[in-house]
């Protein structure tokens, strides 16, 4: 029986623990900045699962999401940013991890081996996490708004998740969370 062991990066089934995502900065050159930084938020999407799984706590939280719009609106103003286009950025990052949370719930439902074996701490350990990777977000979003509004971004953006996705090595469900994730970053034509 596989357990899951919560360590920075979230849940592995045991004997395939994932690495600790490696920082990057958010000036790297590109797109590249911000889809690893939508891969570091897929991968807390495994603690947010395990926190809720098991729990009267829902995947969807509407209150909650209304406030992480509403903030990150405000910032974008803040930053010189179209705080709608950001919010839609923001709101593919909600789906996404939605989507993981429920491809998880659902895979524990059907191998009770692979249940996480720890529940984090939504308030204390996983929200400020997120806080952190929102603020980089934010940054990276500003940095890159030149290269989001050319007509090349959707190309370029296509072939950036390559990278996130070999550096942390997500699964196929979490490659499917980070292609839930892009819609809205490319702001010009696609």
């Amino acid at each position: 029986m596989a357990s899951l062991a919560l360590g920075p990066a979230g849940p592995a089934t045991a004997g395939t623990q994932r690495p600790a995502p490696a920082l990057r900065s958010t000036t790297v050159h590109g797109l590249a900045s911000v889809t690893d930084l939508f891969a570091q938020r897929l991968l807390l999407a495994d603690r947010v699962a395990a926190a809720k799984y098991g729990t009267d706590t829902p995947i969807d939280d509407p209150a909650r999401e209304a406030q992480i719009l509403a903030d990150v609106r405000s910032r974008a103003a803040g930053l010189g940013l179209d705080p709608d286009a950001v919010a839609a950025v923001f709101r593919d990052q909600i789906e996404a991890n939605k989507l993981v949370q429920r491809g998880l719930h659902a895979r524990w439902d059907a191998n009770p081996g692979e249940r996480p074996t720890e529940r984090p701490d939504l308030a204390k350990e996983v929200r400020p996490a997120l806080d952190r990777i929102t603020t980089e977000l934010l940054a990276a979003l500003a940095e890159t708004e030149r290269a989001r509004a050319v007509p090349s971004c959707g190309p370029r953006l296509a072939g950036a998740p390559g990278w996130s996705a070999y550096t942390h090595r997500l699964d196929a469900l979490h490659l499917e969370g980070l292609g839930r994730a892009l819609p809205s970053v490319c702001a010009g034509p696609r």
